[in-house]
């Protein structure tokens, strides 16, 4: 009976809404602030004297469901040393067009080594500069730190450099255990 009023209805949501104040969001200038769980770029992370974390145990790249990481395991010597185990990543590469930012890859690293930052500006005119080395993914060196490669500086033995290299120093007790002990507390382990 009245659908001659139906097109005049949807009109009117039309002439209500062209008068609203638009909400802009003027992102080059103005960033928004992400959520802290947010996925963004990928980082690798060093222990406190500077050593790298990451094993090159590959078990990110077996992981990846989009096939982006690649890595290659080297051995560490004495006079060579990049990370406190035995072996190190020699080559680390994410391909950032292949990439969906599952957070897989971080999730089956066993030194959490590979963490994701709130970063989120990866786009780029130029498909090589989207693969990234490790040396673009590596963390900065923070006071305190020194490149590697060098000899390990958080302990004798590699118990003492991961229990110590959680925070630093042993916990304020005096008793060995790091500071980093469970609310009962044992040792985390």
């Amino acid at each position: 009976m009245l659908d001659w009023l139906n097109p005049v209805k949807g009109f009117g949501v039309t002439f209500h809404t062209m008068f609203k104040k638009v909400d802009t969001v003027e992102y080059p200038e103005v960033k928004a602030p992400t959520m802290p769980r947010f996925h963004g770029r990928h980082q690798l992370n060093r222990w406190p004297d500077g050593l790298e974390k990451c094993i090159g145990c590959e078990l990110c790249a077996w992981a990846c469901p989009a096939d982006a990481i690649y890595v290659e395991g080297g051995d560490n010597t004495e006079d060579a040393r990049f990370s406190p185990g035995e072996r190190y990543g020699r080559v680390y590469q994410i391909n950032y067009l292949r990439c969906i930012l599952c957070g897989l890859c971080v999730e089956a690293c066993p030194t959490r080594a590979l963490t994701m930052t709130n970063e989120y500006e990866l786009a780029d005119d130029s498909r090589e500069s989207l693969i990234w080395t490790k040396e673009q993914l590596l963390a900065p060196l923070r006071e305190g730190m020194e490149p590697p490669p060098h000899p390990m500086r958080l302990g004798e033995t590699e118990e003492d450099y991961y229990r110590l290299g959680r925070s630093g120093d042993p916990a304020p007790g005096g008793n060995g255990e790091p500071a980093e002990a469970g609310r009962t507390g044992e040792a985390v382990r």
